[in-house]
């Protein structure tokens, strides 16, 4: 399984010399029980470290800042206003960091003391006030931050603190994708083009070419032994269904996507790709095209796409670092249904369908493939598992990258496929079949998507303003 090194947030508090020594000292005490409570809370998926010197003076808001920059355990900052904090402070200090930046709308009390209320409590408890200067300071500077507003210790303020921090977390991981294309694209298919030089500057991308002998000679090296010791394990994790295969047959060829995933693993591994391409017309010296061997490494929290698409296999890596390999992968347009009032569309892919979305135990299955001119290969088939989502899709426009958004609902199947030998995931866009196919074609939105049944669309959106994407919501 893919994973990613110990990540943190940094709680830097505002505030000003101008309340005297005991002011400040309270204000440390509240941050200290905020910060203590929120770690203990079970909502956050990341921990939170207070910056125990309050952010109080130009020179230590900068030095914070700096700091945050260095450390690589630091995936942003979440800056409370306690008091008033003049933002002339706050200009070179924000302008210098470079991770994402959440600015937490909150105060210390969820109530007003009307009984016991005087001006110390004013002067020491002023977020409302903190707030609009601070935020004042964000928007001159064009600072993308994020605005969590309410009360902090509500489980519904927490969730957005965590739901961001899935985000940031993905942001600085972005600059760490890097993706194999084995093959080039498929030809004379457009959507799966792209400047990769503007991806690297962009999003942080790295995409490398590698002929298919490249990889065929990793995967030519895999010994017997590693390949039955796979096998085993599949027989222990998915049903087999030998169809009008013999035993010794299926077997065999079930072992030889047990020898792809082995090599191409071994591979990424040896190049630190986190992300990958296949293409159909690109197998010399293959004997299937990877189908069981690509959807393991999916959901092993590899990215990948078909046909070459580095764009989408690099999204995918992406959306599962954000939604941490949870119920995210690959998809692709396939067929429509269009009785009135059943209105959706089926996904799909020839092979490679991500088994984190499945809803019932996968079963091995092997079956010719009518593209690609290679032996029968096998893949896993399953049903996939209903709840909201969202799809994203990301194109070059020329001028430009873009990202089309839509949330999906996807259900179950309710009817048996008995000769459809892949994987499927059936989904209505949002807010309407009609309007969500429409807008999503007049947009230009690619067939090659990624689906997440863990993210939001307010969570895309956030990475997209980071990363300064113009991206089109479906509403």
């Amino acid at each position: 399984m893919l994973t990613i090194g110990k990540k943190e947030f940094w709680f830097v508090v505002g505030s000003q010399h101008l309340y005297g020594e005991e002011a400040l000292n309270e204000v440390k005490s509240h941050a200290q029980e905020m910060v203590d409570s929120l770690n203990k809370s079970g909502k956050l998926s990341y921990p939170i470290v207070l910056q125990e010197e309050l952010a109080v003076s130009a020179d230590k808001i900068t030095q914070i800042m700096k700091e945050a920059n260095y450390r690589d355990e630091v995936a942003g900052v979440i800056t409370w206003m306690h008091t008033f904090s003049p933002a002339k402070m706050w200009i070179r200090g924000t302008k210098l960091l470079q991770k994402p930046l959440l600015h937490l709308a909150t105060q210390y009390n969820e109530s007003i003391p009307w009984a016991t209320i005087d001006m110390d409590f004013m002067n020491l408890n002023q977020a409302a006030h903190g707030d609009r200067e601070y935020g004042f300071i964000n928007a001159r500077l064009g600072k993308q931050n994020k605005v969590v507003v309410g009360y902090w210790e509500n489980e519904s303020v927490q969730t957005q603190i965590s739901d961001w921090m899935d985000v940031a977390v993905a942001y600085n991981e972005s600059f760490n994708i890097k993706v194999a294309r084995f093959g080039d694209n498929m030809r004379h298919v457009a959507v799966t083009e792209g400047d990769k030089v503007e991806a690297q500057i962009q999003f942080g991308w790295t995409v490398d070419y590698y002929g298919i002998g490249d990889l065929v000679q990793v995967i030519n090296a895999v010994t017997e032994e590693e390949v039955t010791a796979l096998f085993e394990e599949y027989r222990e994790l998915y049903d087999f269904d030998y169809g009008d295969y013999d035993q010794a047959t299926w077997e065999a060829h079930v072992k030889v996507q047990a020898r792809q995933e082995i090599g191409i693993r071994r591979f990424l591994e040896q190049g630190n790709y986190n992300a990958f391409t296949s293409n159909f017309e690109d197998l010399y010296g293959m004997d299937q095209l990877p189908g069981l061997a690509v959807q393991r490494l999916m959901a092993a929290g590899y990215g990948f796409a078909g046909e070459g698409d580095w764009k989408t296999a690099a999204i995918d890596r992406l959306m599962k670092i954000m939604a941490k390999n949870e119920n995210t992968g690959f998809m692709e347009d396939y067929t429509y249904e269009l009785a009135a009032g059943k209105e959706a569309i089926l996904q799909s892919h020839m092979l490679e369908v991500d088994p984190s979305l499945a809803a019932n135990k996968p079963k091995i299955l092997v079956s010719p493939l009518s593209i690609g001119d290679k032996a029968d290969p096998a893949r896993l088939v399953f049903d996939g598992k209903a709840g909201t989502g969202v799809v994203v899709s990301m194109a070059d426009f020329g001028t430009n990258y873009k990202l089309l958004i839509n949330e999906v609902d996807a259900f179950e199947p309710q009817e048996a496929a008995p000769k459809l030998p892949v994987a499927r995931v059936m989904w209505t866009p949002k807010p309407d079949f009609h309007t969500g196919v429409r807008t999503w074609i007049e947009t230009g939105g690619g067939h090659h998507t990624v689906l997440s049944l863990n993210l939001t669309v307010d969570q895309i959106e956030t990475w997209a303003k980071l990363v300064g994407l113009e991206y089109v919501t479906i509403k």
